[in-house]
């Protein structure tokens, strides 16, 4: 791969998914794109990139595809999880008991490991979520990752990585030597493609927004605009978890950190917040009946 391959990589990725490729990070690019092009039967990367600038927009999503699908497991850094079972639910049970309803967006979900991992905690959540909508958006640039979490099946070392074994038993089915997460659970949430350097307006407003582990690979820029657009989609008594390595201290004012909650935001401007699911919009809510605690 020639300087002027690196540098047109870098400009399409940077233009479609804000990814910020450094001058260090060829390596990475050629360990993502060396299996398209040899699935293309092209010799090397330098090829791959002519047949973009050529207009292969079906090679370009692909490269788009395998550089923006990041690792993920289930329960991931588990403070998140800890956040949502003790302070996040607890406080959204009382403030939205009138309503009983609950809407909870995953961004960048990858394969489908951390919205599922909420499900199961809402699920776990006990009789105190009976007869609530709730609904889960999980959302991500990479179709095929979408294709796969939509379908909830996992092979054994993915559900080995965070997820215990009384998790395991009481929500997946074993099929053959791999692992579908059961139907309830897979109900619960909805996968949508949705690019965060786009309007995302049209999603409506989520009480919880987990943006975790994306924002770290944007330029400074692209990360004050994606936070102020999910400022308007998180309410004003909402929250927004993001990863262990980001913050939005010295980026933006749109949210504040919460006292003694690593990693877990809320917006600092009170502002009037339409109803969770708009009666004239619609809708995939879910009412569940969670069982045991």
């Amino acid at each position: 791969m020639t300087p002027a391959d690196y540098q047109f990589l870098q400009k399409l990725l940077k233009d479609r998914s804000g990814l910020d490729l450094s001058a260090d990070k060829q390596y990475l690019v050629e360990s993502r794109l060396l299996p398209i092009a040899r699935k293309l039967s092209l010799p090397g990367i330098s090829e791959l990139t002519q047949k973009i600038k050529a207009g292969a927009e079906d090679i370009a999503k692909q490269v788009v595809e395998a550089m923006t699908t990041n690792e993920t497991f289930f329960f991931r850094d588990k403070i998140p999880f800890d956040h949502l079972r003790e302070t996040i639910l607890p406080t959204l049970l009382r403030e939205r008991a009138s309503r009983r309803a609950l809407r909870i967006w995953s961004a960048a979900c990858s394969t489908g490991q951390e919205p599922y991992s909420i499900a199961m905690c809402l699920k776990e959540y006990g009789v105190d979520l009976n007869g609530w909508r709730v609904e889960i958006i999980a959302t991500d640039l990479a179709q095929g990752v979408l294709e796969k979490s939509k379908a909830g099946i996992f092979s054994q070392f993915e559900v080995q990585r965070g997820l215990s074994i009384q998790l395991l038993v009481k929500h997946f089915k074993q099929i053959g030597d791999m692992w579908q997460i059961n139907a309830d659970i897979r109900a619960m949430v909805q996968f949508r493609q949705l690019n965060l350097l786009q309007d995302i307006s049209h999603l409506g407003q989520f009480d919880v927004v987990f943006c975790r582990n994306v924002l770290i690979y944007f330029d400074q820029d692209t990360k004050t605009v994606i936070f102020k657009r999910l400022a308007k989609v998180t309410a004003s008594d909402g929250y927004l978890m993001l990863g262990a390595a980001e913050t939005v201290v010295g980026l933006t004012d749109t949210f504040r950190p919460v006292p003694d909650r690593r990693g877990l935001y809320s917006p600092n401007v009170a502002r009037a917040a339409p109803s969770i699911v708009p009666d004239d919009a619609p809708s995939f809510a879910r009412s569940i009946s969670p069982t045991g605690r």
